[in-house]
C-alpha cells in the first residue's frame, strides 16, 4: 500500500472514531500569512505571472495534482527537458531526447508522458514540444526554491531576501 492511501485511510478511521465517539474533530490550525511568487521571461516567451495566496485554504487543496506535478519533476531526464525547453523553446522530440542524453525514444516518450499528463510540458500543432505558457513560471520558480532549498543560492550575485 503506498503511503498517501495510507495516509487517507488512517484520517477517514480517525473522523469515524471520532464520529462514533461522539467528538468533534477541531480543524488543524492553519498558518496565516501570505506566500507567493512572481515572475517576468523575455525570451524565448513573453510571460509574467505573480500569485500571492494565503496558506491555509492553499493547504486545504486536494494533495493529488501537486504531487502529480512535483512528481513529474522527480527525475533529472525530466528536469533536463524542461530546462532545454525552458532555455530554448519548442523542441522536437529527437532535439529533446539529444538534450536530455535519453537513449530510446521510448525513454523520452515515457517522460513527456509524465511531463504533459502533469501540465508541463504540450505538443504544439507542428508536433514540437513546448512548456505550456500557463505553467513556465510556476515550474521555474519550484525549480528555483529547489535550489533554494538544496543550498544552490548562496553563491548567486544576487541574493534571496531573507527578511
Amino acid at each position: 500500500m503506498d503511503a498517501e492511501l495510507a495516509d487517507r485511510i488512517a484520517a477517514l478511521e480517525a473522523r469515524v472514531a471520532a464520529l462514533e465517539g461522539g467528538q468533534r474533530t477541531e480543524p488543524a490550525a492553519s498558518p496565516g500569512g501570505l506566500v507567493g511568487y512572481h515572475g517576468e521571461l523575455t525570451d524565448p516567451l513573453e510571460l509574467s505571472w505573480a500569485i500571492n495566496v494565503t496558506p491555509g485554504p492553499m493547504l486545504a487543496f486536494a494533495d493529488g495534482p501537486r504531487v502529480e506535478v512535483l512528481a513529474a519533476l522527480s527525475s533529472t531526464a525530466r528536469v533536463a527537458l524542461v530546462r532545454t525547453l525552458a532555455e530554448k523553446g519548442a523542441q522536437t522530440a529527437p532535439a529533446l531526447q539529444e538534450a536530455a542524453e535519453l537513449g530510446s525514444p521510448g525513454q523520452l516518450y515515457h517522460h513527456l508522458k509524465a511531463l504533459t499528463g502533469a501540465g508541463i510540458v504540450e505538443q504544439d500543432k507542428r508536433g514540437s514540444y513546448r512548456l505550456r505558457p500557463a505553467a513556465t513560471i510556476p515550474v521555474l520558480v519550484l525549480l528555483t526554491a529547489a535550489s533554494d532549498v538544496a543550498g544552490q543560492l548562496k553563491n548567486l550575485s544576487v541574493r534571496p531576501d531573507r527578511g
